[in-house]
Protein backbone atom coordinates (compact mmCIF):
# COMPACT_ATOMS: atom_id res chain seq x y z
CA UNK A 1 0.00 0.00 0.00
CA UNK A 2 1.29 3.41 -0.92
CA UNK A 3 0.33 6.97 -0.03
CA UNK A 4 2.09 10.28 -0.75
CA UNK A 5 1.52 13.71 0.78
CA UNK A 6 2.98 16.71 -1.04
CA UNK A 7 3.05 20.43 -0.38
CA UNK A 8 4.70 23.52 -1.81
CA UNK A 9 6.38 26.42 -0.08
CA UNK A 10 8.58 29.49 -0.24
CA UNK A 11 11.99 30.35 1.22
CA UNK A 12 10.17 32.07 4.08
CA UNK A 13 7.79 29.17 4.67
CA UNK A 14 9.64 26.16 3.23
CA UNK A 15 7.76 23.10 2.09
CA UNK A 16 10.05 20.98 4.28
CA UNK A 17 8.00 22.19 7.25
CA UNK A 18 5.94 19.13 6.34
CA UNK A 19 8.59 17.12 8.17
CA UNK A 20 7.86 19.01 11.39
CA UNK A 21 4.10 18.53 11.00
CA UNK A 22 4.47 14.78 10.37
CA UNK A 23 7.19 14.46 13.03
CA UNK A 24 9.35 12.64 10.49
CA UNK A 25 12.70 14.07 9.35
CA UNK A 26 12.98 14.51 5.55
CA UNK A 27 16.61 13.33 5.56
CA UNK A 28 15.80 9.96 7.08
CA UNK A 29 14.02 6.81 5.98
CA UNK A 30 12.20 5.39 8.98
CA UNK A 31 10.58 2.03 9.65
CA UNK A 32 7.71 1.24 12.03
CA UNK A 33 6.11 -1.99 13.11
CA UNK A 34 2.32 -2.05 12.84
CA UNK A 35 -0.24 -4.66 13.84
CA UNK A 36 -0.33 -6.20 10.35
CA UNK A 37 2.92 -5.28 8.67
CA UNK A 38 5.84 -2.89 8.40
CA UNK A 39 5.43 0.78 7.57
CA UNK A 40 8.14 2.85 5.92
CA UNK A 41 8.23 6.66 5.78
CA UNK A 42 10.59 8.42 3.37
CA UNK A 43 10.76 11.61 1.29
CA UNK A 44 11.19 11.24 -2.50
CA UNK A 45 11.72 15.01 -2.66
CA UNK A 46 12.43 17.63 0.01
CA UNK A 47 13.20 21.19 -1.03
CA UNK A 48 11.99 24.59 0.10
CA UNK A 49 9.76 24.74 -2.99
CA UNK A 50 8.26 21.24 -2.84
CA UNK A 51 8.25 18.39 -0.34
CA UNK A 52 6.70 14.93 -0.61
CA UNK A 53 6.33 12.39 2.19
CA UNK A 54 5.58 8.77 1.30
CA UNK A 55 4.02 6.08 3.46
CA UNK A 56 4.62 2.52 2.26
CA UNK A 57 2.94 -0.33 4.13
CA UNK A 58 4.17 -3.88 3.61
CA UNK A 59 1.52 -6.39 4.60
CA UNK A 60 2.20 -10.07 5.22
CA UNK A 61 -0.89 -11.80 3.75
CA UNK A 62 -0.05 -15.10 5.45
CA UNK A 63 0.09 -13.45 8.88
CA UNK A 64 -3.12 -11.58 8.05
CA UNK A 65 -4.95 -14.84 7.30
CA UNK A 66 -3.63 -16.52 10.43
CA UNK A 67 -4.63 -13.60 12.60
CA UNK A 68 -8.07 -13.68 10.99
CA UNK A 69 -8.39 -17.40 11.82
CA UNK A 70 -8.48 -18.48 8.21
CA UNK A 71 -11.20 -16.08 7.06
CA UNK A 72 -9.41 -14.70 4.03
CA UNK A 73 -9.18 -10.97 4.63
CA UNK A 74 -8.82 -11.11 8.40
CA UNK A 75 -12.48 -11.88 8.93
CA UNK A 76 -13.73 -9.28 6.46
CA UNK A 77 -16.02 -10.27 3.56
CA UNK A 78 -15.03 -10.86 -0.05
CA UNK A 79 -11.93 -13.04 -0.21
CA UNK A 80 -11.24 -11.83 -3.75
CA UNK A 81 -9.07 -14.63 -5.15
CA UNK A 82 -8.17 -16.90 -2.27
CA UNK A 83 -7.03 -16.74 1.32
CA UNK A 84 -3.42 -15.98 0.49
CA UNK A 85 -3.78 -14.24 -2.86
CA UNK A 86 -5.75 -11.01 -2.54
CA UNK A 87 -5.51 -7.22 -2.74
CA UNK A 88 -4.60 -6.59 0.89
CA UNK A 89 -0.88 -5.89 0.35
CA UNK A 90 -1.54 -3.49 -2.53
CA UNK A 91 -4.82 -1.55 -2.21
CA UNK A 92 -5.30 1.11 0.47
CA UNK A 93 -7.79 -0.02 3.11
CA UNK A 94 -8.38 -0.06 6.86
CA UNK A 95 -4.91 -1.59 7.18
CA UNK A 96 -3.45 1.70 5.94
CA UNK A 97 -5.74 3.68 8.27
CA UNK A 98 -4.41 1.77 11.26
CA UNK A 99 -0.84 2.28 10.08
CA UNK A 100 -1.50 6.04 9.86
CA UNK A 101 -2.54 6.13 13.52
CA UNK A 102 0.76 4.44 14.41
CA UNK A 103 3.05 6.48 12.18
CA UNK A 104 1.29 9.88 12.08
CA UNK A 105 -0.39 9.88 15.49
CA UNK A 106 0.58 13.46 16.44
CA UNK A 107 -0.15 14.78 12.96
CA UNK A 108 -3.65 13.30 13.08
CA UNK A 109 -4.27 15.24 16.28
CA UNK A 110 -2.85 18.42 14.78
CA UNK A 111 -0.10 18.62 17.39
CA UNK A 112 3.23 20.25 16.49
CA UNK A 113 5.22 21.88 19.29
CA UNK A 114 7.88 23.17 16.86
CA UNK A 115 5.47 24.91 14.46
CA UNK A 116 2.05 25.18 16.12
CA UNK A 117 0.91 27.97 13.82
CA UNK A 118 1.67 25.85 10.73
CA UNK A 119 -0.30 22.94 12.19
CA UNK A 120 -3.34 25.19 12.54
CA UNK A 121 -3.06 26.78 9.11
CA UNK A 122 -4.21 25.31 5.76
CA UNK A 123 -1.45 24.02 3.47
CA UNK A 124 -1.47 23.54 -0.30
CA UNK A 125 -1.74 19.76 -0.26
CA UNK A 126 -1.63 17.06 -2.91
CA UNK A 127 -2.41 13.55 -1.72
CA UNK A 128 -2.08 10.56 -4.00
CA UNK A 129 -3.26 6.98 -3.45
CA UNK A 130 -2.31 4.87 -6.51
CA UNK A 131 -4.69 2.00 -5.74
CA UNK A 132 -7.76 2.23 -3.58
CA UNK A 133 -10.84 -0.03 -3.56
CA UNK A 134 -14.05 1.92 -4.12
CA UNK A 135 -17.31 0.05 -3.75
CA UNK A 136 -19.54 2.57 -5.44
CA UNK A 137 -17.00 3.62 -8.04
CA UNK A 138 -15.33 6.92 -8.79
CA UNK A 139 -18.61 8.78 -8.39
CA UNK A 140 -18.87 7.74 -4.74
CA UNK A 141 -15.27 8.84 -4.15
CA UNK A 142 -16.17 12.29 -5.42
CA UNK A 143 -19.32 12.39 -3.27
CA UNK A 144 -17.31 11.57 -0.16
CA UNK A 145 -14.32 13.87 -0.66
CA UNK A 146 -16.02 16.62 -2.67
CA UNK A 147 -17.81 18.35 0.26
CA UNK A 148 -14.66 18.40 2.42
CA UNK A 149 -12.93 21.45 0.97
CA UNK A 150 -10.79 19.90 -1.77
CA UNK A 151 -10.58 21.99 -4.92
CA UNK A 152 -9.90 18.89 -7.02
CA UNK A 153 -10.95 15.27 -6.45
CA UNK A 154 -9.57 13.14 -9.27
CA UNK A 155 -10.70 9.52 -9.00
CA UNK A 156 -9.70 7.54 -12.07
CA UNK A 157 -10.94 3.95 -12.39
CA UNK A 158 -8.22 1.34 -12.84
CA UNK A 159 -8.81 -1.04 -15.75
CA UNK A 160 -9.08 -4.74 -15.02
CA UNK A 161 -6.42 -5.30 -17.68
CA UNK A 162 -5.05 -2.59 -19.93
CA UNK A 163 -4.43 -5.22 -22.61
CA UNK A 164 -8.13 -6.10 -22.66
CA UNK A 165 -10.08 -2.82 -22.38
CA UNK A 166 -13.30 -4.64 -23.23
CA UNK A 167 -13.17 -6.20 -19.77
CA UNK A 168 -13.98 -2.80 -18.31
CA UNK A 169 -12.87 -1.19 -15.08
CA UNK A 170 -12.01 -2.82 -11.80
CA UNK A 171 -13.40 -1.69 -8.45
CA UNK A 172 -10.16 0.20 -7.78
CA UNK A 173 -9.44 3.86 -8.42
CA UNK A 174 -6.36 6.03 -8.49
CA UNK A 175 -7.05 8.98 -6.21
CA UNK A 176 -5.49 12.44 -6.33
CA UNK A 177 -6.70 15.13 -3.92
CA UNK A 178 -5.64 18.77 -4.22
CA UNK A 179 -6.61 21.73 -2.08
CA UNK A 180 -5.76 24.00 0.85
CA UNK A 181 -6.53 22.09 4.04
CA UNK A 182 -5.00 21.61 7.44
CA UNK A 183 -2.83 18.52 7.40
CA UNK A 184 -4.63 17.01 10.39
CA UNK A 185 -8.02 17.44 8.68
CA UNK A 186 -6.77 15.72 5.52
CA UNK A 187 -5.31 12.79 7.46
CA UNK A 188 -8.46 12.33 9.54
CA UNK A 189 -10.59 12.29 6.41
CA UNK A 190 -8.43 9.57 4.90
CA UNK A 191 -8.45 7.61 8.15
CA UNK A 192 -12.27 7.40 8.03
CA UNK A 193 -12.94 7.21 4.30
CA UNK A 194 -10.39 4.57 3.26
CA UNK A 195 -12.25 1.74 5.04
CA UNK A 196 -15.59 3.31 4.07
CA UNK A 197 -14.74 3.10 0.37
CA UNK A 198 -13.38 -0.42 0.79
CA UNK A 199 -16.59 -1.23 2.71
CA UNK A 200 -14.70 -3.69 4.89
CA UNK A 201 -12.48 -3.78 7.94
CA UNK A 202 -9.77 -6.25 8.75
CA UNK A 203 -10.56 -6.24 12.47
CA UNK A 204 -13.57 -6.70 14.71
CA UNK A 205 -15.62 -3.52 15.11
CA UNK A 206 -16.09 -2.98 18.84
CA UNK A 207 -18.17 -0.24 20.54
CA UNK A 208 -15.09 1.96 20.95
CA UNK A 209 -15.08 2.39 17.15
CA UNK A 210 -17.89 4.92 17.64
CA UNK A 211 -15.55 7.14 19.65
CA UNK A 212 -12.82 6.73 17.05
CA UNK A 213 -15.21 7.75 14.29
CA UNK A 214 -16.42 10.85 16.14
CA UNK A 215 -12.88 11.94 16.99
CA UNK A 216 -11.69 11.56 13.41
CA UNK A 217 -14.90 13.08 12.03
CA UNK A 218 -14.83 16.16 14.25
CA UNK A 219 -15.51 19.29 12.25
CA UNK A 220 -16.74 17.61 9.06
CA UNK A 221 -18.77 14.44 9.56
CA UNK A 222 -21.78 15.97 11.35
CA UNK A 223 -22.65 18.10 8.30
CA UNK A 224 -21.55 15.67 5.56
CA UNK A 225 -24.36 14.89 3.10
CA UNK A 226 -23.28 11.22 3.04
CA UNK A 227 -23.09 10.97 6.82
CA UNK A 228 -25.37 7.94 7.08
CA UNK A 229 -23.44 5.93 4.48
CA UNK A 230 -20.09 6.85 6.03
CA UNK A 231 -21.23 5.93 9.53
CA UNK A 232 -22.84 2.65 8.50
CA UNK A 233 -19.87 1.44 6.44
CA UNK A 234 -17.24 2.57 8.93
CA UNK A 235 -19.02 0.59 11.66
CA UNK A 236 -19.40 -2.46 9.40
CA UNK A 237 -23.18 -2.00 9.26
CA UNK A 238 -23.60 -2.86 12.93
CA UNK A 239 -26.97 -1.19 13.40
CA UNK A 240 -26.70 -0.60 17.16
CA UNK A 241 -23.36 1.18 16.83
CA UNK A 242 -24.52 3.09 13.75
CA UNK A 243 -27.59 4.39 15.56
CA UNK A 244 -25.48 5.42 18.55
CA UNK A 245 -23.06 7.29 16.30
CA UNK A 246 -25.85 9.01 14.36
CA UNK A 247 -27.49 10.19 17.59
CA UNK A 248 -24.23 11.65 18.85
CA UNK A 249 -23.54 13.29 15.49
CA UNK A 250 -26.99 14.89 15.60
CA UNK A 251 -26.11 16.37 18.98
CA UNK A 252 -22.90 17.75 17.49
CA UNK A 253 -24.83 19.27 14.59
CA UNK A 254 -27.39 20.88 16.89
CA UNK A 255 -24.67 22.22 19.17
CA UNK A 256 -22.75 23.71 16.24
CA UNK A 257 -25.94 25.34 14.95
CA UNK A 258 -26.22 27.31 18.17
CA UNK A 259 -22.46 27.71 18.72
CA UNK A 260 -22.66 25.64 21.92
CA UNK A 261 -20.67 22.82 23.43
CA UNK A 262 -22.23 19.37 23.08
CA UNK A 263 -22.44 19.12 26.87
CA UNK A 264 -24.59 22.25 26.94
CA UNK A 265 -27.08 20.59 24.58
CA UNK A 266 -27.04 17.11 26.12
CA UNK A 267 -27.72 18.33 29.65
CA UNK A 268 -31.09 16.84 30.40
CA UNK A 269 -29.47 14.55 32.96
CA UNK A 270 -27.97 16.46 35.88
CA UNK A 271 -24.86 14.43 36.70
CA UNK A 272 -24.19 16.41 39.91
CA UNK A 273 -27.37 15.16 41.53
CA UNK A 274 -29.45 12.02 41.74
CA UNK A 275 -30.96 11.45 38.28
CA UNK A 276 -33.77 9.30 39.67
CA UNK A 277 -37.01 11.04 40.56
CA UNK A 278 -37.71 11.43 44.26
CA UNK A 279 -41.25 10.63 45.41
CA UNK A 280 -42.29 14.29 45.54
CA UNK A 281 -46.07 14.71 45.81
CA UNK A 282 -46.08 17.58 43.33
CA UNK A 283 -44.56 15.34 40.65
CA UNK A 284 -47.28 12.77 41.20
CA UNK A 285 -49.98 15.43 41.16
CA UNK A 286 -48.62 16.87 37.93
CA UNK A 287 -48.65 13.52 36.14
CA UNK A 288 -52.10 12.70 37.48
CA UNK A 289 -53.41 16.04 36.19
CA UNK A 290 -51.90 15.40 32.76
CA UNK A 291 -53.35 11.88 32.60
CA UNK A 292 -56.78 13.16 33.62
CA UNK A 293 -56.68 15.83 30.91
CA UNK A 294 -55.62 13.28 28.27
CA UNK A 295 -58.42 10.92 29.26
CA UNK A 296 -60.95 13.75 29.18
CA UNK A 297 -59.78 14.64 25.66
CA UNK A 298 -60.22 11.03 24.51
CA UNK A 299 -56.62 10.85 23.33
CA UNK A 300 -55.13 7.48 22.46
CA UNK A 301 -51.98 8.43 20.48
CA UNK A 302 -49.82 10.70 22.62
CA UNK A 303 -46.53 12.57 22.21
CA UNK A 304 -44.43 13.29 25.32
CA UNK A 305 -42.28 16.15 24.05
CA UNK A 306 -39.24 16.56 26.27
CA UNK A 307 -39.85 13.15 27.82
CA UNK A 308 -36.55 13.17 29.72
CA UNK A 309 -36.09 10.05 31.80
CA UNK A 310 -39.51 8.64 30.90
CA UNK A 311 -41.61 9.10 34.04
CA UNK A 312 -44.70 10.26 32.13
CA UNK A 313 -44.21 7.65 29.40
CA UNK A 314 -44.11 4.99 32.10
CA UNK A 315 -47.37 6.27 33.58
CA UNK A 316 -49.04 6.36 30.16
CA UNK A 317 -48.07 2.76 29.48
CA UNK A 318 -50.00 1.62 32.55
CA UNK A 319 -53.27 2.76 30.95
CA UNK A 320 -54.34 0.59 28.01
CA UNK A 321 -56.41 3.39 26.47
CA UNK A 322 -53.17 4.99 25.31
CA UNK A 323 -52.40 2.80 22.31
CA UNK A 324 -49.36 4.67 20.95
CA UNK A 325 -46.89 6.66 23.07
CA UNK A 326 -43.89 8.47 21.62
CA UNK A 327 -41.27 10.03 23.88
CA UNK A 328 -39.10 12.72 22.28
CA UNK A 329 -36.00 14.32 23.79
CA UNK A 330 -32.80 15.91 22.51
CA UNK A 331 -30.69 14.17 25.15
CA UNK A 332 -29.34 10.74 24.22
CA UNK A 333 -28.41 10.08 27.83
CA UNK A 334 -31.92 10.87 29.02
CA UNK A 335 -33.42 8.55 26.40
CA UNK A 336 -31.02 5.80 27.48
CA UNK A 337 -32.15 6.18 31.08
CA UNK A 338 -35.78 6.20 29.93
CA UNK A 339 -35.19 2.96 28.04
CA UNK A 340 -33.78 1.35 31.17
CA UNK A 341 -36.66 2.69 33.29
CA UNK A 342 -39.19 1.22 30.86
CA UNK A 343 -37.23 -2.05 30.52
CA UNK A 344 -37.60 -1.87 26.75
CA UNK A 345 -35.19 -4.77 26.23
CA UNK A 346 -37.41 -7.06 28.32
CA UNK A 347 -40.80 -5.70 27.31
CA UNK A 348 -43.31 -8.03 25.69
CA UNK A 349 -44.01 -7.69 21.99
CA UNK A 350 -47.51 -6.27 22.41
CA UNK A 351 -46.42 -3.72 25.00
CA UNK A 352 -43.31 -2.76 23.03
CA UNK A 353 -45.49 -1.99 19.99
CA UNK A 354 -47.19 0.78 21.99
CA UNK A 355 -44.09 2.81 22.87
CA UNK A 356 -41.22 4.47 21.01
CA UNK A 357 -38.40 6.74 22.16
CA UNK A 358 -36.81 9.06 19.63
CA UNK A 359 -34.28 11.88 19.60
CA UNK A 360 -35.35 15.28 18.34
CA UNK A 361 -35.24 19.00 18.99
CA UNK A 362 -38.55 20.68 19.71
CA UNK A 363 -37.45 23.91 18.04
CA UNK A 364 -37.43 22.20 14.64
CA UNK A 365 -40.41 21.03 12.63
CA UNK A 366 -40.53 17.26 12.42
CA UNK A 367 -42.88 15.34 10.13
CA UNK A 368 -42.67 12.35 12.48
CA UNK A 369 -44.73 14.29 15.04
CA UNK A 370 -47.79 14.89 12.87
CA UNK A 371 -51.05 12.96 13.15
CA UNK A 372 -51.19 12.43 16.92
CA UNK A 373 -54.17 13.01 19.20
CA UNK A 374 -52.28 14.87 21.89
CA UNK A 375 -48.91 16.32 22.79
CA UNK A 376 -47.56 17.03 26.27
CA UNK A 377 -44.94 19.64 27.14
CA UNK A 378 -44.45 18.98 30.84
CA UNK A 379 -41.93 21.34 32.51
CA UNK A 380 -40.27 22.02 29.16
CA UNK A 381 -40.85 25.56 27.92
CA UNK A 382 -38.98 27.18 30.81
CA UNK A 383 -35.80 25.44 29.65
CA UNK A 384 -35.78 27.40 26.36
CA UNK A 385 -34.47 30.88 25.84
CA UNK A 386 -37.39 33.22 25.25
CA UNK A 387 -36.29 34.01 21.65
CA UNK A 388 -36.60 30.25 20.92
CA UNK A 389 -40.21 29.98 22.03
CA UNK A 390 -41.68 31.03 18.64
CA UNK A 391 -39.79 28.15 17.02
CA UNK A 392 -41.27 25.66 19.50
CA UNK A 393 -44.73 27.20 19.11
CA UNK A 394 -44.65 26.72 15.35
CA UNK A 395 -43.15 23.20 15.54
CA UNK A 396 -45.92 22.02 17.90
CA UNK A 397 -48.99 24.19 17.24
CA UNK A 398 -48.30 25.22 13.65
CA UNK A 399 -46.72 22.10 12.15
CA UNK A 400 -47.52 18.99 14.25
CA UNK A 401 -50.99 20.36 15.24
CA UNK A 402 -52.32 17.61 17.52
CA UNK A 403 -55.95 17.89 18.61
CA UNK A 404 -54.87 18.52 22.22
CA UNK A 405 -51.73 20.14 23.62
CA UNK A 406 -50.99 20.15 27.36
CA UNK A 407 -48.37 22.53 28.74
CA UNK A 408 -47.22 22.70 32.36
CA UNK A 409 -44.72 25.15 33.80
CA UNK A 410 -43.78 26.50 37.25
CA UNK A 411 -45.73 29.39 38.74
CA UNK A 412 -43.04 31.82 39.87
CA UNK A 413 -45.44 33.48 42.32
CA UNK A 414 -45.51 30.29 44.36
CA UNK A 415 -41.74 30.31 44.88
CA UNK A 416 -42.10 32.35 48.05
CA UNK A 417 -43.73 29.27 49.62
CA UNK A 418 -40.59 27.14 49.16
CA UNK A 419 -38.66 27.51 52.39
CA UNK A 420 -35.43 26.13 50.91
CA UNK A 421 -35.52 28.34 47.78
CA UNK A 422 -33.56 31.60 48.18
CA UNK A 423 -35.41 34.76 47.23
CA UNK A 424 -35.00 35.70 43.59
CA UNK A 425 -33.85 32.20 42.52
CA UNK A 426 -35.58 29.93 40.01
CA UNK A 427 -36.42 26.34 40.90
CA UNK A 428 -33.84 24.73 38.62
CA UNK A 429 -30.48 26.03 37.46
CA UNK A 430 -31.39 25.47 33.79
CA UNK A 431 -34.63 27.44 33.88
CA UNK A 432 -34.32 30.41 31.52
CA UNK A 433 -37.48 32.01 32.94
CA UNK A 434 -40.39 31.32 35.23
CA UNK A 435 -43.71 33.02 34.60
CA UNK A 436 -46.42 34.51 36.76
CA UNK A 437 -49.96 33.30 36.18
CA UNK A 438 -50.72 36.44 34.18
CA UNK A 439 -47.63 36.00 31.96
CA UNK A 440 -48.41 32.36 31.29
CA UNK A 441 -52.04 33.09 30.46
CA UNK A 442 -51.00 35.91 28.14
CA UNK A 443 -48.57 33.65 26.26
CA UNK A 444 -51.00 30.73 26.05
CA UNK A 445 -53.87 32.96 24.91
CA UNK A 446 -51.76 34.48 22.12
CA UNK A 447 -50.61 31.04 20.93
CA UNK A 448 -54.18 29.73 20.92
CA UNK A 449 -55.46 32.71 18.92
CA UNK A 450 -52.65 32.49 16.37
CA UNK A 451 -52.93 28.78 15.75
CA UNK A 452 -56.66 28.10 15.98
CA UNK A 453 -56.90 26.59 19.46
CA UNK A 454 -58.98 27.30 22.53
CA UNK A 455 -57.31 27.07 25.93
CA UNK A 456 -58.32 26.44 29.53
CA UNK A 457 -56.14 26.68 32.61
CA UNK A 458 -55.90 24.10 35.38
CA UNK A 459 -54.11 24.55 38.73
CA UNK A 460 -51.81 21.70 39.76
CA UNK A 461 -50.95 21.26 43.42
CA UNK A 462 -52.32 23.25 46.36
CA UNK A 463 -54.01 26.40 45.03
CA UNK A 464 -52.84 29.08 47.43
CA UNK A 465 -55.39 31.94 47.61
CA UNK A 466 -52.60 34.54 47.45
CA UNK A 467 -49.97 33.13 45.08
CA UNK A 468 -51.81 30.37 43.24
CA UNK A 469 -50.66 26.76 42.62
CA UNK A 470 -47.02 25.62 42.37
CA UNK A 471 -47.60 24.38 38.80
CA UNK A 472 -49.83 25.95 36.19
CA UNK A 473 -51.24 23.89 33.34
CA UNK A 474 -52.80 24.98 30.05
CA UNK A 475 -54.92 22.56 28.00
CA UNK A 476 -55.20 23.60 24.35
CA UNK A 477 -57.93 22.13 22.11
CA UNK A 478 -57.76 22.61 18.37
CA UNK A 479 -60.69 24.40 16.75
CA UNK A 480 -61.30 22.24 13.70
CA UNK A 481 -63.37 24.94 12.08
CA UNK A 482 -60.19 26.98 11.62
CA UNK A 483 -57.35 26.27 9.19
CA UNK A 484 -55.16 23.36 10.19
CA UNK A 485 -52.26 24.35 8.02
CA UNK A 486 -50.57 26.44 10.66
CA UNK A 487 -49.39 28.84 7.95
CA UNK A 488 -50.11 32.54 7.50
CA UNK A 489 -51.88 32.92 10.84
CA UNK A 490 -51.94 36.44 12.19
CA UNK A 491 -51.40 38.01 15.57
CA UNK A 492 -53.36 40.87 17.10
CA UNK A 493 -51.45 43.42 15.05
CA UNK A 494 -52.43 41.64 11.84
CA UNK A 495 -48.89 40.69 10.85
CA UNK A 496 -48.11 37.20 9.67
CA UNK A 497 -46.05 34.94 11.88
CA UNK A 498 -42.78 33.67 10.43
CA UNK A 499 -43.68 30.08 9.65
CA UNK A 500 -40.04 29.19 9.12
CA UNK A 501 -39.05 29.93 12.70
CA UNK A 502 -38.82 26.25 13.50
CA UNK A 503 -36.30 25.74 10.73
CA UNK A 504 -34.10 28.71 11.56
CA UNK A 505 -33.93 28.17 15.29
CA UNK A 506 -30.99 26.48 16.89
CA UNK A 507 -31.33 23.78 19.50
CA UNK A 508 -32.17 24.26 23.14
CA UNK A 509 -32.37 21.42 25.56
CA UNK A 510 -35.87 20.29 26.35
CA UNK A 511 -34.73 18.88 29.64
CA UNK A 512 -35.82 15.87 31.59
CA UNK A 513 -38.64 15.63 34.11
CA UNK A 514 -37.73 18.26 36.72
CA UNK A 515 -40.26 17.63 39.52
CA UNK A 516 -37.65 16.90 42.17
CA UNK A 517 -35.98 20.25 41.63
CA UNK A 518 -39.22 22.12 42.30
CA UNK A 519 -39.58 20.72 45.77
Amino acid sequence: MFLTISTTGTPERPATDLGFLLHKHPDKAQTFSTSHGTAHVFYPEATAERCTAALLLEVDPVALVRRGKGKGRGGAPDAALAQYVNDRPYAASSLLSVAMTTVFKSALRGVCAALPERAEAPLPLRIEVPAMPARGGAELVRKLFGPLGWTSVDARPVALDEQFPEWGDSRYVQLVLEGDLRLSDALRQLYVLLPVLDDAKHYWVAPDEVDKLLRAGEGWLAEHPEQKLITSRYLSRRWGLTRQAMERLELVRLAEADDLEVEAVDNAVDETTDTEERPVPLAVQRRDAILEALRAAGASRVLDLGCGQGQLVQALLKDVRFTEIVGVDVSVRALTIAGRRLKLDRMGERQAARVRLTQGSLTYTDKRLTGYDAAVLSEVIEHLDLPRLPALEYAVFGSARPQTVIVTTPNVEYNVRWETLPAGHVRHGDHRFEWTREEFRGWAGAVAERDGYSVVFVPVGPDDPEVGPPTQMAVFTRNDSKSDTGNDTTNDSGSKRDTDSGNDAGNDTTGTEKEAKAA
